[in-house]
């Protein structure tokens, strides 16, 4: 930073409107959120500016001068926690609360702040994958029981990894070959008609809803290349998530089964889809307080997918896209005023929908192909494809059926909030 060409005086104020900046970026919020947040501080301190999103910084730039600040920053996690703790700061300066001088240490305080304990993260992480099993008929406690005990373990070595500084990447494979593992061990040991249910639930959990929608609202406000490098690192996770899943059950000499399977009645649906939801929020450090907003949106959301599925015979894509326009529809004028990351919370209101069952089905039924070679049945290849173009189309769906309402909403409210 050269500060000698800084106007005088401000050199704090633009330390905190940076600083403010890239933990939003970093921890979930959406760029335009945090490009609108940093813009309307930076006028209330005095210091005009403007903020240039990376993927790997953010630059800052005073109006009018040759000034800029380059701020490391990667949008890798979600941290709803810290995002309500900012942008309250934020709020705060902008009207007048708080000085300066206190909003920097504030802020820096809000970047200290844990994520969930690993316990509740590990339970949460049971209940979500056993409530996905449900959803997708699984019924019998040992299966569910199985289910549960995969993503806690997988939890656990997560935030082990974690602690040692890994790498998200790596993280996700671990947890997926945990999972990989217990499958196939619950299939050779028949411990389970519903194995291959017992391998993918625990692999659902991981599946990075936020950075998908997040990047398609990058490309939505022709930010492409930001867009493109989160729907990259999006994409690179489900890989691993897939690669862990296939080495897990591979190692262990298994070959999954699909077992039986059925559609849950409404109830045992709606219910699941709600503790599903809870685990998400909690996965995203989500206050308590604020669990019960996503948690009820996406019980009415999963309520209205089961109808259209059930009842009026839609398929699972335009089910999720309509199920998800309803979502957006409740969600987008509600996260500004409690000052939440749309992608995080609009996510955690639909996971039960994302199509991890689809996307790892395709994953293993590729690898038995190339396992079996020449010799392969004819039906694997349309398996396959069948499988990875209902996966594409139930996020395309869903993504459009979340996005639409927000960019609409930001687009004609008559009076938009500062924050996206």
């Amino acid at each position: 930073m050269n500060k000698a060409i800084i106007p005088r005086g401000h050199m704090d104020e633009v330390e905190t409107v940076a600083l403010a900046a890239s933990l939003l970026f970093r921890h979930g919020q959406t760029t335009e959120g945090t490009v609108v947040a940093a813009q309307q501080l930076g006028r209330t301190l005095g210091v005009p500016l403007r903020v240039l999103p990376h993927w790997d910084e953010l630059v800052v730039e005073l109006d009018h001068t040759t000034f800029s600040e380059i701020v490391p920053a990667t949008p890798l996690g979600v941290h709803m926690g810290k995002v309500l703790a900012v942008q309250t700061i934020m709020d705060q300066v902008c009207e007048g609360i708080m000085s300066n001088a206190a909003a920097q240490p504030a802020l820096l305080a809000a970047e200290r702040m844990p994520p969930v304990a690993t316990l509740r993260f590990a339970v949460f992480a049971a209940i979500g994958a056993a409530s996905l099993g449900v959803i997708y008929g699984v019924y019998d406690v040992a299966s569910l029981a199985l289910i549960a005990i995969s993503a806690s373990v997988g939890a656990f070595v997560r935030r082990w990894q974690g602690k040692l500084g890994g790498n998200p990447l790596l993280e996700s494979l671990s947890a997926a070959m945990v999972a990989g593992v217990i499958g196939a061990v619950t299939s050779r040991l028949r411990l389970s008609d519903a194995q291959l249910l017992v391998a993918f639930c625990p692999c659902m959990v991981l599946v990075p809803g936020p950075h998908i929608l997040n990047g398609a609202i990058d490309l939505a406000r022709t930010r492409i290349t930001l867009g493109l490098a989160r729907l990259t690192y999006a994409g690179l996770m489900i890989l691993m998530i897939c690669t862990g899943l296939l080495i897990g059950v591979g190692a262990n000499g298994g070959a999954l089964q699909p077992g039986p399977s059925a559609a849950a009645p409404l109830a045992a649906d709606v219910i699941a889809a709600g503790c599903a939801v809870a685990s998400f929020g909690t996965f995203f450090s989500m206050p308590w307080r604020l669990l019960p907003l996503p948690i009820a949106v996406g019980m009415l959301a999963h309520a209205a997918r089961w109808a259209l599925i059930s009842i009026l015979n839609a398929n699972v894509a335009t089910a999720a896209f309509f199920a998800c326009l309803l979502v957006g529809l409740i969600v987008a004028p509600i996260v500004d005023r409690l000052r939440l990351p749309f992608a995080a919370v609009g996510f955690s209101a639909v996971v039960s929908m994302m199509p991890g069952f689809f996307l790892f089905r395709a994953a293993s039924t590729l690898l038995e192909l190339v396992a079996i070679g020449p010799r392969a049945s004819a039906n694997l290849v349309p398996t396959i494809v069948a499988n990875g173009a209902t996966a594409f189309l139930i996020i395309l769906a869903m993504t459009v059926g979340l996005v639409l309402p927000r960019m609409l909403f930001k687009r004609f409210a008559t009076a938009p909030r500062p924050f996206d």
